[in-house]
């Protein structure tokens, strides 16, 4: 058997602050927006996509597939926003096992509340953090280990 590849004393200091930035930004923007809308981020996140969609509605495996989360999770969030009031679900007239989720003008109107401060508080935790070479670098970075995940993902199906 291979001896394991340990990472170099760069590359554990590139893996330690990805992990202490990504998780540090999590818990304020879910702080920010529970406090602030009564929302999580995830949920957050399925008002955004929903918003974006042609007529606020996305067939439910789609959005899961979006939001790179389980179909269960996503009916579980989904159903805490409909029990708000903010989503409904509707079935798809051409596949009985088809549902979408759609946007409530309740939805829309709490997202156009909440944007503001969640763009604002990505601004000052994140974007204005960086140049604008650092952040075309983590965007670079950051895109091309998102693109070979989800390769390898689909591989793995």
């Amino acid at each position: 058997m291979d001896e394991p590849r340990w990472l170099d004393e760069h590359e554990l200091a590139a893996w330690r602050g990805f992990i202490t930035a990504t998780t540090l930004l999590e818990r304020r923007l879910d702080q920010q927006l529970k406090e602030e809308a009564g929302l999580s981020h995830a949920q957050y996140e399925i008002l955004v996509r929903l918003s974006e969609a042609p007529g606020g509605e996305l067939r439910m495996t789609g959005l899961a597939d979006l939001l790179l989360t389980s179909k269960s999770g996503l009916t579980y969030q989904v159903g805490q926003l409909e029990k708000a009031g903010l989503v409904r679900r509707r079935s798809c007239p051409s596949d009985v096992r088809g549902v979408f989720a759609v946007l409530t003008d309740a939805g829309r109107e709490r997202l156009r509340a909440t944007a503001p401060g969640h763009v604002a508080l990505v601004r000052e935790l994140l974007i204005d953090v960086l140049d604008g070479d650092q952040l075309a670098a983590l965007a670079g970075s950051l895109g091309t280990v998102g693109r070979r995940l989800r390769e390898a993902g689909e591989r793995g199906r």
